[in-house]
């Protein structure tokens, strides 16, 4: 589309149009080139077009992990297991998903062995950047408020739940966060599972 194409279709001016438009551009979103010219005896500038760039873009709120459940059971549908064994290898996968993001993490910050506090900090931190909303409900208690996989639990909530389980337990392994532990807490509304400290 022209800005004037974009202009018109928005009730905007082309100006305006002009000015999103190179932003959408800026940031990666659009791509841009020039019009061919229709012909000889065409006169004046050739108009800009512009086009989905082709990023997959995707935005929630609250915060959604639709694409890492996906990769999970997809992985577990595709090992070389007997269909009896899936839901099991759902779960190691889960925990191994998990594992990796603690591990680079640890590698990351470098926090060295890890009291009650600060392993419940990290995972807060970290748990963070992946949807669950996590706050305290006591100083010692990290509850997860949001399901990054809802509404897809409300189907198969048992299933969904432990793979969520088997995620955060990972993470929090991979922090080698030995002190803290996940365990499954389901309140209406909110993640399903909590992190406390060990015993």
């Amino acid at each position: 589309m022209t800005r004037e194409d974009v202009a018109d279709g928005m009730g905007i001016s082309r100006k305006l149009a002009a000015f999103h438009l190179e932003k959408l551009v800026t940031v990666g979103l659009l791509r841009v080139q020039v019009e061919p010219s229709a012909g000889r005896g065409r006169v004046g500038r050739r108009p800009k077009v512009y086009e989905l760039s082709g990023v997959d873009l995707q935005i929630a709120v609250p915060h959604r992990q639709h694409d890492l459940l996906a990769s999970i059971l997809l992985e577990a549908m595709l090992s070389d297991l007997p269909e009896t064994d899936v839901r099991s290898a759902a779960h190691r996968i889960a925990h191994e998903y998990g594992l990796r993001v603690g591990a680079a993490e640890r590698c990351r910050v470098r926090p060295g062995r890890l009291g009650v506090e600060r392993a419940l900090s990290l995972a807060e931190s970290l748990l963070q950047r992946y949807g669950f909303e996590p706050g305290r409900d006591a100083p010692t208690a990290v509850r997860l408020r949001n399901c990054p996989f809802h509404p897809i639990v409300a189907r198969a909530p048992a299933l969904v739940c432990a793979l969520n389980h088997a995620f955060v337990t990972g993470l929090l392994d991979g922090l080698e966060a030995c002190r803290a532990q996940a365990t499954l807490a389901p309140r209406a509304g909110e993640c399903c599972v909590e992190v406390l400290p060990r015993g």
